[in-house]
């Protein structure tokens, strides 16, 4: 493998790797390097580069059974570490996180975890996704609009088409709007307001949505998800040797 090629290969691990591969050769996917060249360049970004695609590493393609959708990581240092929502153990919850703790404990009477950090969800099979995969540090949203959102629209379309039985959580507008194509006969979908303190009071307190997940599952005579957050265990991301 030349230079050039190592320097372009994903780093996905296989599963992903034959549903999404053809985008990386996309022309859309050449600019959004570009942008990112350049951002890198001039600012810092976040999550770092070792956590770009964590959320694929810790919930291989196969082992997803439901997809949380958030906007973009974290803005501030080292709070995003690659799962949406979600910061490593130490860091203090933001007040999204915070709220997605409270709703958890309201509706399955989990206490509330002393820690941010949901690796153990993606472990257990909830892709925790995000529709932009990189921000600008202290800038939110400086990363829309750059090739991301066709790229985990991809990912979106093709758990719906080539899974069944998923059950995807929306958390406001713009993931509903992300997921508006799935077919609701071979999937389940929840959708409620965002957690963020200025909407969680308008519809994400008293959604219980990890409830209806599992009751969609027990429908289906499938286990539940475990949703607790306890104890505080912090894994290391499976990742591909370096290049």
């Amino acid at each position: 493998m030349s230079a050039e090629e190592a320097r372009r290969a994903p780093q996905l691990p296989e599963s992903w790797l034959r549903v999404l591969g053809p985008e990386f050769e996309a022309p859309y996917m050449e600019g959004l390097r570009a942008f990112l060249r350049e951002e890198k360049r001039q600012f810092e970004v976040y999550p770092p580069s070792r956590d770009l695609f964590a959320a694929f590493w810790h919930t291989p393609f196969p082992a997803v059974r439901v997809v949380v959708l958030g906007q973009d990581p974290y803005h501030g240092p080292g709070q995003a570490h690659g799962l949406s929502f979600s910061v490593r153990r130490g860091v203090r919850p933001p007040p999204s996180l915070q709220n997605i703790h409270k709703e958890l404990a309201a509706d399955l009477g989990f206490p509330p975890p002393d820690h941010g950090e949901l690796t153990a969800w993606a472990d257990a099979g909830v892709l925790l996704l995000n529709s932009c995969l990189t921000v600008r540090a202290r800038t939110p949203n400086s990363h829309k609009g750059q090739g991301w959102e066709r790229f985990t629209d991809r990912v979106v379309q093709v758990l719906a088409e080539e899974r069944e039985g998923l059950a995807f959580v929306l958390w406001g507008a713009a993931a509903a709007q992300k997921a508006a194509t799935v077919d609701l006969s071979r999937h389940f979908v929840v959708r409620s307001a965002h957690p963020s303190p200025y909407s969680a009071a308008n519809g994400f307190f008293g959604s219980r949505p990890f409830s209806r997940v599992n009751a969609w599952f027990a429908q289906r005579g499938e286990p539940p998800m475990n949703w607790r957050l306890t104890p505080a265990v912090s894994a290391p991301i499976p990742t591909a040797p370096p290049r």
